[in-house]
């Protein structure tokens, strides 16, 4: 554990503060679930609670299926990295935390369709600086929240995005929507 020296009360209602430094640090926005655990010692941990954790087994598979059917990459995301690749994006992308562009965009709910020599492409991940000619990008939703994203990004000039693209990445988000609430 990395010690802070920052030091909060609990308030008379049980409440304590994060300060906004660790706040922007570790990406806890309002909203944000934390999981509570203790230990023998008296220590309280907090965690961010993601969702997707429990869809890790399925979310390999579906991204392998979905790239073999494609033909193009598949990224799968929670709010804050990258828990599934197939398709010829690096094995390294798991585990990164997904851009900040990518974040605004779950933030504010978008569907993202960018064929081939159109403008407006986003970076996946922070430490990637490559950017597909074509990307279709749908926010996963679970029981009206946004618990990430289906990311089909495509390198290869000759497939091009279309309806059949868009309908795969579609079925996709709803399917893992659907196994979350289940």
């Amino acid at each position: 554990m990395k010690a802070t020296g920052i030091i909060r009360k609990i308030d008379d209602l049980g409440r304590i503060v994060l300060p906004k430094e660790i706040r922007r640090t570790l990406r806890l926005r309002e909203g944000t679930p934390l999981e509570i655990f203790t230990d023998r010692e008296g220590e309280v941990i907090l965690k961010k609670y993601s969702p997707m954790d429990e869809l890790n087994g399925v979310a390999k598979p579906y991204a392998e299926s979905l790239a073999q059917v494609s033909g193009f990459m598949v990224c799968i995301t929670d709010r804050d990295q990258v828990i599934a690749v197939a398709g010829g994006l690096s094995k390294d992308f798991i585990g990164k935390l997904i851009s900040k562009e990518l974040e605004d965009l779950i933030c504010e709910r978008n569907v993202l369709v960018i064929k081939k020599n159109e403008s407006g492409k986003i970076p996946i991940v922070t430490e990637d600086a490559r950017l597909y000619n074509s990307q279709v990008i749908y926010p996963i939703i679970c029981e009206a929240d946004v618990i990430g994203t289906v990311c089909l990004l495509g390198k290869n000039s000759k497939l091009p995005v279309g309806e059949t693209e868009k309908k795969l990445v579609a079925a996709t988000v709803g399917f893992l929507g659907k196994q979350m609430e289940s």
